[in-house]
């Protein structure tokens, strides 16, 4: 069967985007039966040519329509009307006890927003193939045990069924959400049952449900500042004012909250959700003190909002007191803890989870369900069996003493070259720390960054993930897991003479 042709007519004037007028205009034609299930919509290329318009116009409009329910996408058959649904769309009660439905997916933003920033390209090297890449967020993929894995993936074929080759729960596999509610109670201290569990691809994917789910027209995200760019551009595409609240020593700064919400022009009691990473503040490494954690519960308890709590790197932690999750507190239901396995396994894997209060299960669910129906079962049966058999607990425990020898190398390193024109934060947990090159005061990122990839060494500013304005000496983001203690040395020492090299003598 042939792509059907589209009758759209675009309106270049108006107030809405390009990709949403498509979106909107596609589904009124199948509301209007002229598209039925099964009919096959233009290729982007050959639509976009159409219209007149971009191809990312097309694209971005198809991911909307998919994220609605609207359409199907699959390798080889190309985009197709999807079936409808029997029934009514999925909801869920909140507090307040009001259905709550599923809402429409995200608006797409548009380039003049200070909150979309795209990834930054990393900086061109002289010597590439000898790269030293002090990337963040990257793992010691070299050390993961291949082996050990290809076994719990072999278990999960050798068990595989219809059932688990099949549609699966979109809630994600059973003995996964188990293990996961293990895992969170030992490790975490979050009593958490398996059925409020929730299995997704990654941790992002389990933001950008929860922002859809609880934020309408007019309501407020709370961010920290500084904070991930990524994380930044999904809330950054929801109907909400996304509003940064600064952080210290201390964590999130929750006794601002309502000043800065108000500095933007909006009512503190619009605040839907409020968005912390407690146990290693991104990219500060900051630890949210105990006083912090009962004051933003309290906060968020008496504006009916909800905190959504980050738990990246929870795993790697280097001091003798750990304190366990904000979740963990009493927080009548107030926290969504999420938390992922791309840091602690490989990146590739792409399952993460959120831990949910019941009455966000149901709204979390519908929204689950339309935009990718399930996250992939077998390797989520192979993950279960690598928790349950201890191999996960064995190879977090290789890569805690692993991870150890490189921060202190690191940390020794740069004091060794600096001594004290350096400053470093976030060094007690995760698997990068925010280095500010205190001696350097006044030398533009970029230089140092361009000295450094002169030299063969790959280096990330951190001015980017500030939103209420940059740090004034130069400061960057760098991550030690991916790299030998041999390699850190030697990039350290590369580094100080791109410093000392951009840095003005007096």
């Amino acid at each position: 069967m042939g792509s059907t042709e589209l009758l759209i007519s675009l309106d270049r004037e108006g107030g809405a985007t390009l990709q949403q007028q498509v979106c909107d205009q596609v589904t009124a034609l199948v509301h209007a039966g002229r598209l039925r299930p099964g009919d096959a919509l233009p290729a982007s290329r050959e639509l976009a040519a159409q219209l007149g318009v971009s191809r990312t116009v097309i694209i971005r409009a198809y991911e909307l329509l998919r994220a609605r329910g609207v359409v199907t996408a699959r390798r080889g058959s190309g985009t197709r009307v999807a079936e409808l649904p029997a029934g009514p769309v999925p909801s869920g009660t909140g507090r307040s006890g009001t259905v709550q439905t599923v809402p429409s997916p995200p608006r797409p933003t548009d380039g003049g927003d200070p909150l979309w920033q795209p990834w930054e390209p990393p900086p061109v090297l002289r010597h590439p193939g000898n790269v030293l890449d002090f990337r963040h967020g990257t793992p010691a993929l070299a050390a993961f045990p291949v082996a050990r894995w290809r076994q719990s993936l072999h278990e999960a074929y050798g068990r595989a069924d219809a059932a688990t080759l099949g549609y699966g729960p979109a809630e994600g596999s059973a003995a996964l959400r188990a293990q996961i509610a293990a895992l969170v109670r030992q490790s975490r201290a979050v009593d958490a049952a398996p059925e409020n569990i929730m299995v997704t691809g990654g941790a992002t994917q389990a933001l950008d449900i929860l922002v859809r789910s609880l934020v309408r027209p007019g309501d407020v995200v709370v961010i920290e500042d500084p904070s991930h760019t990524v994380l930044r551009q999904v809330f950054g595409c929801s109907d909400a004012a996304v509003v940064p609240v600064p952080v210290d020593e201390e964590g999130l700064r929750v006794a601002d909250i309502d000043a800065a919400v108000r500095a933007h022009g909006h009512d503190p009691e619009r605040v839907r959700l409020v968005y912390v990473t407690p146990s290693h503040q991104f990219p500060t490494g900051f630890i949210m003190s105990k006083r912090r954690r009962r004051a933003l519960i309290a906060w968020a308890y008496e504006r009916g909002a909800t905190v959504l709590e980050d738990d990246y790197h929870n795993e790697f932690t280097f001091t003798a007191e750990r304190l366990p999750a904000l979740a963990a507190e009493r927080h009548h239901g107030t926290v969504v803890y999420v938390g992922s396995f791309s840091k602690t396994l490989f990146p590739a894997l792409r399952i993460g989870y959120a831990v949910l209060p019941p009455h966000l299960v149901r709204p979390f669910l519908g929204i689950k369900w339309i935009t990718d129906r399930l996250s992939p079962a077998v390797s989520q049966e192979a993950l279960a069996d690598f928790i349950a058999t201890g191999a996960y607990a064995r190879h977090i425990s290789r890569m805690s003493r692993l991870y150890r020898q490189r921060r202190m190398r690191l940390l020794e390193a740069l004091y060794e070259h600096f001594g004290a024109e350096v400053r470093v934060s976030g060094e007690a947990a995760g698997l990068h720390v925010l280095v500010t090159f205190t001696g350097a005061r006044g030398v533009p990122e970029r230089e140092i960054v361009d000295r450094a990839a002169a030299h063969g060494v790959r280096i990330y500013p951190a001015s980017g993930y500030f939103v209420l304005g940059p740090p004034p000496e130069p400061t960057f983001l760098v991550g030690y897991a991916a790299l030998t203690t041999a390699r850190i040395t030697e990039g350290v020492a590369l580094l100080n003479r791109a410093v000392r090299e951009a840095t003005p003598r007096t």
